[in-house]
C-alpha cells in the first residue's frame, strides 16, 4: 500500500510538472482512455476532449501554467483509489495579460491498469480567485 500511494503522489506531481512545461503528451499518459472530467457548468470531458483543447492551447501562443496540489488524503482499495486535494492553478495569457487564478478542491478516482495508476475520474471544483 505505501508503494502505491508513494507512485500516486508521484502521477499528481508528474501531472504538475508536465503541465507547466506544456507536455501535452505526458499528461495524456497518466490517464485512463475512459477517463471522465467533471467540472461545474461545463459538459462532461473524456480524453479526447482534453487532448483537443491541450493541444489548443500550446505552441508559442501558450498560456502559462502554474499550479500547486495539496493532497489531503488517499485511500486505496485494491486496484482502485481515491484522493482529494487542494488545488490551485495559475493562467497567464500569452503576452503577459492579467493572470487568473481558480482555485479549491478536486476529488479524484485512480485505477491501476497494466501495474500503472492512471486518472480513472476527476471532480474539479475550482473557482475563480478574485486578483488583489
Amino acid at each position: 500500500m505505501q508503494n502505491d500511494e508513494q507512485e500516486i503522489r508521484q502521477l499528481v506531481s508528474t501531472w504538475m510538472t508536465a503541465s507547466k512545461a506544456g507536455d501535452i503528451e505526458t499528461v495524456l499518459s497518466l490517464m485512463a482512455d475512459d477517463v471522465v472530467f467533471l467540472v461545474p457548468g461545463q459538459p462532461v470531458m473524456h480524453k479526447a476532449d482534453f487532448a483537443v483543447a491541450a493541444r489548443a492551447q500550446s505552441g508559442q501562443e501558450a498560456p502559462q501554467f502554474e499550479g500547486r496540489s495539496e493532497i489531503q488524503e488517499i485511500r486505496i482499495l485494491g486496484d482502485w483509489a481515491f484522493m482529494w486535494t487542494k488545488l490551485t492553478v495559475v493562467v497567464t495569457p500569452p503576452g503577459g495579460a492579467q493572470s487568473m487564478t481558480r482555485a479549491g478542491h478536486t476529488l479524484s478516482i485512480l485505477k491501476k491498469q497494466s501495474g500503472k495508476w492512471v486518472l480513472s475520474h476527476d471532480a474539479n471544483m475550482l473557482a475563480p480567485v478574485p486578483n488583489k
